[in-house]
């Protein structure tokens, strides 16, 4: 014989293995859906607006983030602005001009050239030494070389992104 109330099933916004009576709290004020009835404006027919029935509104998308600041600032530098003053900067012994923007690509492409340079050194010696060893030094190398990269690479970061927040602060601050 089969019931003649079946179980209800949960809506589309109703958690898994959730009595589909509990109401499920919610981040958004509790007022009536659009078209709800008892909603301003309703008429009185369930989703006449086009508003989902039986459950509450979807979010509103995620802002999305500016590219720029407020006076258009792009967050991308211009390799032309940056290069075109290079001896400005670096002789400027008031330090209003920053050169590491300008140094921080040259001193990557030379780290990163310098450790495959010793890497391949290695390998080099290695095999002259012995096979097992110049197997070692190919093999261990590269893990050696990313990890030395990675750390120079956060570190010029770093140090790239303080000078940022100190060009960033001097903008935004009145001149005196």
């Amino acid at each position: 014989m089969s019931d003649p109330n079946p179980p209800e099933q949960p809506s589309f916004n109703q958690p898994a293995g959730s009595d589909p009576t509990t109401p499920i709290p919610s981040s958004q004020p509790s007022s009536p859906a659009p078209g709800a009835p008892g909603a301003p404006g309703a008429t009185g027919a369930p989703g006449a607006t086009g508003a989902p029935v039986g459950g509450s509104t979807p979010p509103p998308p995620p802002p999305v983030a500016p590219t720029g600041g407020p006076s258009g600032m792009s967050s991308i530098p211009d390799p032309a602005r940056e290069g075109a003053g290079f001896f400005t900067a670096l002789f400027d012994f008031s330090f209003t001009n920053f050169v590491t923007p300008i140094l921080v690509r040259f001193v990557y492409l030379l780290a990163t050239v310098a450790l495959v340079a010793s890497w391949l050194i290695f390998v080099f010696a290695g095999f002259a030494n012995s096979v097992g060893t110049g197997l070692a030094a190919l093999i261990l190398g590269p893990i050696f070389v990313i990890i030395y990269l990675a750390v120079i690479r956060m570190t010029l970061e770093f140090y790239l992104s303080v000078v940022r927040m100190s060009e960033d602060i001097h903008k935004r601050l009145p001149q005196a």
